[in-house]
């Protein structure tokens, strides 16, 4: 096997940075020490339930309270912390479970030193590195390859694409691929915030409230509420300080006994509470919900925008059919369990062979050539037993043959078809396998989710659109769609024939459900359009190719397997990856919306009552206490003391006046 090189300027590729270059680097800032997100941070998460409108207004009200000195009144600021604290302590465990997920993924790249290989931290990586590659690696930043033995990446979760790319020194690699078979080595050219992946995790980092239809509702009455609570407070302090004749605080705590009834903080902690317990219920079942009304707002969606790869299908594919070119069905199974066994980093193609093939012939090999993107096929010489080669039909046939019109008629269906044939001459690495005699066409597809059919049926049943979206070729997304029964997966549309206006790719979005070739700005384009026609859009990723589309989503929803990137700005994340947990999340919502519905009547005529009462008391000038009958009294009492200085009722006119708390007691005050 042959290795390219690439010389990396001043850096001697064999021996990579020495300690004074990396000092150098890193005095410079030259680091890739870029502030990780994996997941929204302590400090959003308490000014997301701290600052809101009831805690607001209760909070007014407190301070008033506690001004006076009456602090046993003041027991209704306990709300104020039950409500924050519900979902503070809810959404830090979130955060808990997900930076944990982020330290277990965590990279370490082999980078080399004054000529070792020592592994480091990824913003221990500094510009000019020369960082090694083998099988399974991620790329941590940006670079150029300067070393390759038949480098292949996978750029899936920056692309979509899932195709492994072939890598050769001068290359470009992006931060966030990894590495699927071969070797080598790449320079850094761009670190920290630089690197790819950094930039899109940056791009959506701006914190986002998810939208909550039940406590925007509650808002808009807590809005209502705040103009009239003005007019009513004033009111009724006018009264105690002028016509009750009481003392500021006095006058203050009655004001505040008045208006807490008009504040609805029953049906707002109850609101927290259910949000609470359909997260702990939904936690049950592998979901991670980061914000409460997450639940609520993806029971509201009507459009879920789903990647293929990984939603609807598993990672890997499944061998689907042999189809024996010569009658000898046997001969080609050896052959192929014998190639599996052989391949020491076998790619998806040759995994989904050695699972239906693995009986092992014992054929011991005597030359290899490995498989590449570029040559498109492998070989193996064993031998007595033959050489055997196993590729791209259209690379080893004819293309006017019978054999190569079938295969291609597979193709067109969505399959993946490779063509194993017995070669006249001993395999090498070159382009060249020789004279190839075809024996078997191996069908392969893509391992569908067992439960992904029934929940396309279960979003098909509530009225929810399902939009299947991926970088991979539309004709490949397009059979597994139509073979999970979803209406349009037979017409698939490659997104590079998109329209370029919003208006007309809306159009296009309303009538289609199938697309492939999709680049990750024309996700976030088409979750843009839906919303523009009114739609509620989920969108499901696991790249960070998603992350943007999942950020301007109403509902984010990331795999546990996604980069941390796309974790980190999905509002629910579905740790053991099964796209069939959303109905169990959209039923958990809707039961949610159902039991709040069902008792905001009891709390909102509590309200209205409440503030009827206030206005009433405000206006008619009785003072506010446990009832109306005895703030009229004071007045009576007051006029007759008034009428006849030094009567039995004088001396009655302390008992006759009444102090307010805001608990809604009257109490006798006596001037001695």
């Amino acid at each position: 096997m042959t290795v390219a090189t690439l010389t990396a300027g001043e850096v001697d590729v064999s021996t990579g940075l020495t300690a004074a270059q990396v000092s150098r680097r890193v005095v410079d800032g030259q680091t890739n020490d870029v502030p990780g997100r994996a997941s929204r941070s302590v400090k959003e998460i308490v000014r997301a339930n701290v600052f809101t409108r009831i805690n607001a207004i209760l909070g007014v009200l407190l301070i008033i309270v506690l001004a006076t000195g009456s602090v046993i009144d003041g027991m209704f600021g306990l709300l104020i912390i039950a409500n924050s604290a519900i979902g503070i302590i809810q959404e830090v465990r979130a955060k808990q479970t997900l930076d944990k997920l982020a330290i277990v993924s965590q990279a370490k790249p082999q980078v080399r030193r004054d000529g070792v290989a020592v592994s480091v931290a990824p913003n221990e990586v500094v510009l000019d590195e020369i960082i090694e590659l083998g099988a399974g690696d991620q790329i941590v930043v940006d670079g150029a390859v300067v070393e390759g033995e038949v480098l292949e990446v996978d750029e899936s979760l920056l692309t979509g694409e899932a195709d492994p790319v072939h890598k050769r020194p001068g290359e470009q690699v992006l931060s966030g691929s990894f590495v699927v078979s071969g070797s080598g080595a790449y320079q850094a050219t761009k670190v920290g915030k630089d690197a790819y992946a950094a930039k899109l995790a940056a791009e959506a980092s701006k914190f986002t409230l998810v939208h909550s239809e039940l406590r925007s509702g509650v808002d808009r009455i807590l809005k209502f509420i705040t103009y009239l609570m003005i007019p009513a407070g004033l009111l009724i302090i006018y009264n105690q300080l002028f016509v009750s004749e009481q003392d500021l605080s006095a006058a203050l705590n009655g004001m505040v006994a008045a208006l807490v009834p008009m504040v609805p903080e029953g049906l707002v902690l109850m609101t927290s509470l259910a949000f609470a317990v359909g997260v702990v219920r939904l936690g049950r079942r592998q979901c991670l919900v980061q914000e409460l009304p997450a639940i609520e707002g993806l029971a509201r969606v009507d459009v879920v925008c789903a990647d293929k790869t990984g939603t609807l299908t598993e990672n890997g594919m499944r061998l689907s059919e042999l189809r024996s070119l010569d009658g000898n069905e046997a001969s080609a199974r050896d052959a192929l369990a014998a190639m599996a066994g052989s391949d020491p980093r076998p790619n998806a193609s040759m995994l989904a062979i050695a699972e239906s093939c693995d009986g092992d012939p014992g054929w011991t090999s005597t030359a290899t050539a490995p498989f590449t993107s570029a040559k498109k096929w492998s070989g193996i010489s064993y031998g007595d037993n033959g050489n055997w080669v196993l590729g791209a039909p259209d690379v080893l046939l004819d293309p006017e043959t019978e054999t190569a019109r079938e295969a291609e008629e597979l193709g067109s269906k969505g399959l993946r078809v490779l063509m194993l044939g017995s070669s006249d001459m001993s395999v090498d690495d070159s382009a060249a396998p020789g004279r190839v005699t075809p024996a078997a066409l191996v069908v392969l597809e893509q391992r569908v989710r067992p439960d992904a059919r029934e929940t396309l049926e279960y979003f098909a049943d509530q009225h929810v659109a399902v939009k299947v979206i991926s970088g991979d070729n539309a004709v490949s997304v397009g059979a597994v769609a139509d073979s999970l029964g979803l209406p349009g997966g037979d017409r698939p549309i490659d997104a590079r024939e998109l329209p370029k206006d919003r208006e007309a790719l809306a159009d296009t979005l309303d009538t289609a459900t199938t697309f492939g070739r999709v680049r990750p700005d024309q996700k976030r384009e088409m979750v843009g359009a839906l919303q523009s026609r009114g739609h509620t859009v989920a969108m499901t990723g696991d790249g960070v190719n998603d992350v943007l589309a999942l950020k301007d989503a109403d509902i984010g929803v990331s795999m546990g397997s996604g980069s941390p990137a796309t974790r980190a700005v999905a509002q629910i994340v579905l740790l053991d990856n099964k796209f069939a947990t959303l109905p169990y999340v959209v039923g958990e919502g809707r039961r949610v919306i159902g039991n709040i519905e069902r008792v905001s009547n009891l709390f909102l005529t509590k309200t209205v009552y409440s503030v009827l009462l206030a206005l009433l008391v405000g206006l008619s000038g009785c003072s506010p206490s446990s009832s109306t009958s005895s703030r009229c009294r004071t007045r009576s009492c007051r006029g007759t003391s008034r009428s006849q200085p030094g009567s039995r009722s004088a001396s009655r006119r302390s008992s006759c006046r009444w102090r307010p708390t805001t608990s809604g007691r009257a109490a006798d005050s006596s001037r001695g």
